[in-house]
């Protein structure tokens, strides 16, 4: 594989984990609005993770290692938030993170060309 393709498979799935990071270290990221706010940042939650493992999959190309590192860097971010004030870390963010993961690997293999 060449440089320039090992750079464009895996340039994106860096940026994507660095701006999952810097969203994890901001210290409050409520809206004050009630419900609706833990269902906007749980979408949140499902959105970023089911990008990220359409990228991890289309640079590994194939599903399971592209599942696992995106459970991984998950468990990761969830033990990063723990050392950010104003931050929690919980197993129950890992789930609906593995809820995105699923959709973004299910949704890149039906409408890729």
């Amino acid at each position: 594989m060449t440089r320039s393709r090992v750079l464009s498979l895996w340039v994106p799935v860096v940026l994507w984990a660095g701006v999952i990071f810097a969203l994890s270290s901001i210290p409050s990221l409520g809206t004050g609005l009630g419900t609706w706010d833990y269902v906007l940042r749980k979408g949140a939650h499902m959105t970023e993770y089911a990008l990220l493992a359409g990228l991890l999959l289309r640079a590994l190309g194939r599903e399971l290692p592209a599942f696992l590192a995106a459970i991984a860097y998950a468990a990761s971010d969830e033990l990063h938030q723990h050392f950010v004030q104003g931050r929690h870390a919980t197993p129950v963010d890992v789930g609906f993170d593995a809820v995105g993961i699923l959709a973004g690997l299910f949704l890149w293999e039906r409408l890729r060309p």
